[in-house]
């Protein structure tokens, strides 16, 4: 069955490949399948081993397509935000001699002028953010189409990223069989879900904290204004575990998702689980204040770097504060722990629809709203870019599956309850850092 009238999304994450199928009635989007699979051949974002991936890539979308009951081939791909540049741009033509009706070819022209720059060789275009047109210098004008004039001008934001990135994420989905029908920036997407009007307009950080990487991106005025990566995810959370409590990673994550708090003040010193010790043929018990100690010192390096890079551009000083998504901030007490560290306001994004309500979830849910939802105008704009946007399928995020609880086993002493959140910290990295 082909999927043109359908939405197929396609989020290549480091821990997970996770693609959405679905469909728009009466400006509802409804979902109509989902693809999860492990990720193969992807560190911290971006692509390192195009086979590996193509693989991954072409077992969720086969996931997809038995659950939706289609045949997928077009995509709309996800691109992270490594090595990204924002940099404004400026488009000017004349129309005629005389004065006459903007047509959309006039866009696609003023457009294309705006992308006139010329780029470093490592550079290649992502997309084009229109923020006004200029009609014989009355500005401020969203769609410039049917007006009458001479002079057509446009402002706006011109974003580009790594060629060799873009051309191995475009490289592993053409060899898994699919073709690229456009190419979305995530924090542009998650913007355009995770927050409400007021908080686009006036200012809010997103820090979508993932499995491979956590990023941090800044919107104002409707615009994305700055972003950033940290090399540092979920599975830097779950090595840590690993390693403490000298467990196999596999159960380590199971502990993570099970017992893990973000926040050691949330956590009981009371509450104790089993863990399978590498050596031990029985397992041991640990409180869920010392994991959460563990965990807590991970997300406060990453805290601390995101903090510093965002100060610099005084971004903390938007009202919007933070707001947090990504498959990390389902850890309970993230919230908490991030407004510590930030002193801003934060909440937690999770996705409303059934079976997709967890963090891990927002991207891909994002990335077929968001180009669901393009203007007409801004498909014309970004059709400069060379894209073909016709509106075709995209698919959503994977479900996460709980994880069961661990069975009883032989206790140990358990380690020195905190008092304080930063004297754990410090206590930690002090007993196995060091």
């Amino acid at each position: 069955m082909d999927n043109s009238g359908l939405y197929v999304g396609l989020d290549i994450g480091t821990t997970s490949i996770k693609v959405i199928v679905a469909e728009k009635v009466k400006g509802q989007l409804n979902v109509i399948g989902v693809g999860n699979q492990p990720s193969n051949g992807l560190s911290r974002g971006v692509i390192v081993d195009i086979d590996q991936a193509a693989d991954a890539i072409r077992s969720a979308v086969n996931q997809a397509q038995e659950k939706a009951s289609i045949e997928i081939k077009d995509v709309i791909v996800s691109v992270p935000a490594n090595m990204l540049r924002i940099e404004p741009c400026n488009g000017l033509i004349t129309l005629d001699d005389q004065s006459r009706e903007i047509t959309e070819e006039d866009v696609r022209n003023v457009a294309a002028s705006a992308l006139g720059t010329s780029l470093p060789q490592e550079r290649e275009i992502i997309d084009i953010q229109p923020e006004e047109f200029i009609v014989d210098g009355f500005d401020g004008i969203k769609d410039p189409r049917g007006m009458v004039g001479v002079r057509l001008e446009m402002r706006g934001k011109l974003i580009t990223g790594s060629k060799g990135i873009m051309h191995n994420l475009q490289k592993a989905v053409n060899k898994a069989g699919l073709n690229i029908i456009s190419t979305v920036l995530t924090p542009l997407a998650e913007s355009h879900v995770v927050l409400n009007d007021g908080e686009q307009d006036f200012g809010t950080i997103i820090v979508d904290l993932g499995g491979g990487q956590t990023t941090a991106s800044v919107i104002h005025d409707h615009q994305l204004k700055y972003a950033t990566t940290d090399p540092e995810g979920g599975t830097f959370i779950t090595k840590d575990i690993s390693i403490v409590l000298n467990t196999s990673m596999e159960n380590a994550e199971k502990i993570k998702r099970d017992y893990g708090y973000a926040d050691s003040l949330q956590a009981s010193a009371d509450n104790e689980f089993p863990v399978e010790v590498v050596g031990q043929s029985e397992p041991t018990y640990i409180d869920e204040r010392y994991l959460a100690e563990v965990i807590e010192a991970r997300l406060s390096q990453i805290f601390d770097r995101i903090k510093d890079r965002l100060n610099q551009i005084q971004a903390l000083d938007l009202p919007g504060g933070i707001v947090l998504t990504g498959g990390v901030a389902a850890l309970p007490g993230i919230a908490e722990l991030a407004a510590d560290q930030f002193n801003t306001n934060v909440r937690v994004y999770i996705p409303d629809q059934m079976g997709l309500r967890h963090p891990s979830f927002t991207a891909a849910l994002s990335l077929v709203s968001y180009f669901a939802d393009l203007a007409d105008v801004d498909m014309i704009v970004r059709s400069a870019v060379g894209a073909t946007l016709t509106k075709a399928p995209k698919l959503s995020q994977p479900e996460q599956t709980p994880m069961p609880a661990a069975g009883k086993t032989k206790k140990t002493k358990k380690p020195t309850q905190k008092k304080k959140r930063g004297e754990g910290i410090k206590n930690f990295f002090s007993d196995f850092f060091d």
